[in-house]
């Protein structure tokens, strides 16, 4: 569609405002907040606002779906049905959920349509036609014995997610949990809540049973904390950072010991070595990284780590990008670059820029405000260099869409500088040695490294941190380890 076109469908568009509790809509208690656009800072809709009482409905929703509802006792290939029926039901309304995610989070519209949605369809078709596949085990024993080793569904999991990718990463949290017989509850960041209240509407239309899936609109400190602390919720996964991690483990702490599975947050390397297979397009991959979803990315790989020799020939490159992304409305299919999330978000990342400025690191590029007049949350591409190893630039997770270049002499010290950091989620590296490469990779404290390339993936393949960055793993059939109980069973015969 063109951009006319979008913007008259946004005009014209439906926004959810209710919760959807136990198979059905639910006003809450009256308390409502305005959901803000980041084009162009204009409130959308004001959206039911779950305290204590609106979480304990949904858990009380899910704990019955649970523990008496038809889901955890389907034949696993009927619950995998249901899934494939609700990876349909996104892809059939693509457009709408797409032009949600642009409108509350600010994502150019060509990348909601073809990158967000397709890996939640993906990933909902995905674990649905993995659920009737899965299998116990038997163990060899003495003959005088039998032992089954069978995963049961956990129970009820509390799914926290932020804004920056509002559906691939529920979808993330929710499939898994839904393929392994659990029900959940889902909890969207309050600046993107209106993607994830239309998949609660479409698990229903889908034949999820009521309290399967449940999701609230709330805050953190409100509707996540009470959601962290009930103790009718068994597993509790969370994507964000790392200080609010560190709450919802206070919190299975202070209740019944749930289990916490974090993704958090990253300063990611991305290592450029002079033989490089191509160095144009290490330094063209670079630059769409970390401007990539306006850098509002855990992965963005936020310090680009080059070889002394090739440093200026590679700073000159991504700095020659920057100035020529197009930064614009989210609903112009030729915008490249959207709006921050929101202005309280802009003010910190442009906060981070001065700091740099305030370090003596050499702002090649960018760091201004731009598009003012629209009202909209929007930053130029920024990239610094000459940033020390020791400065706020190359330590503190920025999340947004500023670059740290690094120099270094070899090999060795480029894994000490990569290293130096408390995260642990991914890295890159580039280089023609297939030796380097495995030795590098090795050396990485990360969950993912990328060789010669940068946020490629599969639905086969896990994700997640070490370190700082989080535990357990989302994607891939180990995900459905977060969501399950081994429980052996051992018969004497």
């Amino acid at each position: 569609m063109t951009h006319e076109e979008w913007l008259d469908r946004a005009a014209a568009v439906r926004l959810p405002s209710a919760h959807h509790i136990d198979g059905a809509d639910e006003p809450g208690g009256g308390a409502a907040f305005p959901v803000r656009s980041p084009r162009d800072g204009r409130v959308l809709i004001e959206v039911a606002d779950a305290g204590e009482a609106e979480v304990a409905l949904a858990v009380s929703a899910a704990r019955r779906a649970f523990d008496s509802g038809p889901w955890p006792r389907m034949a696993p290939a009927e619950r995998g049905r249901a899934l494939v029926r609700l990876a349909s039901l996104i892809e059939e309304r693509r457009e709408h959920l797409a032009l949600l995610i642009s409108l509350e989070m600010g994502k150019p519209i060509t990348d909601a349509h073809d990158i967000e949605l397709r890996a939640a369809i993906t990933t909902f078709r995905w674990y649905g036609e993995l659920a009737g596949k899965l299998t116990d085990e038997a163990p060899h024993v003495p003959a005088d014995a039998l032992a089954l080793v069978t995963r049961e569904p956990a129970g009820v999991v509390g799914a926290v997610v932020p804004w920056n990718f509002p559906l691939t990463l529920a979808s993330w949290k929710v499939a898994p949990a839904l393929a392994a017989g659990c029900t959940v509850v889902l909890k969207p960041s309050e600046s993107s809540p209106l993607s994830a209240l239309e998949l609660g509407r479409l698990a229903t239309r889908a034949g999820l049973p009521p309290g399967v899936l449940n999701v609230v609109a709330g805050d953190g400190p409100t509707a996540g904390r009470a959601l962290g602390l009930h103790p009718g919720v068994d597993v509790l996964a969370f994507t964000g950072s790392t200080a609010v991690g560190r709450h919802f483990l206070r919190y299975s702490a202070d209740s019944n010991l749930k289990r916490v599975w974090l993704e958090l947050g990253g300063k990611s390397p991305n290592i450029i070595l002079p033989d490089a297979p191509d160095l144009e397009a290490a330094a063209a991959t670079a630059a769409w990284g970390i401007f990539f979803n306006q850098g509002e990315m855990c992965t963005a790989p936020s310090r680009l780590l080059v070889h002394r020799s090739v440093a200026d020939r590679v700073t000159e490159a991504v700095v020659a990008r920057a100035r020529t992304l197009r930064v614009g409305d989210p609903l112009d299919p030729a915008t490249e670059m959207g709006a921050l999330v929101g202005e309280a978000h802009l003010e910190r990342v442009r906060g981070h820029v001065e700091a740099g400025l305030a370090e003596g690191a050499r702002l090649r590029t960018g760091g201004g405000r731009i598009l003012a007049g629209s009202g909209g949350a929007y930053l130029e591409p920024t990239v610094f260099d000459r940033v020390d190893p020791g400065a706020r630039l190359a330590r503190e997770e920025i999340f947004g869409p500023v670059l740290s270049v690094l120099a270094f002499d070899d090999v060795e010290e480029a894994v000490r500088l990569a290293n130096d950091t408390e995260y642990g989620l991914a890295a890159g590296l580039w280089t023609s040695d297939l030796g380097t490469a495995h030795r590098v990779a090795r050396a990485l404290k990360a969950g993912t490294v990328w060789v010669n390339c940068y946020e490629e993936g599969d639905l086969t393949v896990p994700f997640g941190g070490m370190r700082q960055s989080g535990n357990g793993r989302d994607k891939s059939a180990h995900a459905l380890e977060k969501y399950t109980e081994l429980k052996t069973t051992w018969i004497q015969l």
